[in-house]
């Protein structure tokens, strides 16, 4: 684990998920919910020279990931091949 902190440079961040407008969010996403969403983009975005941590990497270095966890909007409530098509033009 340490090998990789240092490898990609990995550094704990202070973004927080419960910061919701309560009038547009009744319920965050769940830990497994959201894992789902960013397991499947970064299924759906996999490069075939690539191996599965600079994937993740890739995907999670992604300002798509911001619109993601926004959850005032409902980018993560979409289908997965719209998160996928969102992430290769750069945008919702």
């Amino acid at each position: 684990m340490k090998n990789w902190i240092e490898t990609y440079q990995l550094e704990n961040g202070d973004f927080d998920i419960s910061d919701v407008n309560k009038e547009l969010v009744s319920q965050i996403p769940s830990v497994i919910q959201m894992g789902k969403v960013y397991q499947r983009l970064i299924v759906d975005t996999a490069l075939w020279n690539e191996n599965y941590v600079d994937e993740i990497y890739r995907v999670y270095n992604s300002d798509i990931c911001d619109i993601i966890d926004n959850y005032n909007c409902s980018a993560y409530y979409e289908p997965s091949y719209i998160i996928a098509r969102a992430y290769q033009k750069g945008g919702f």
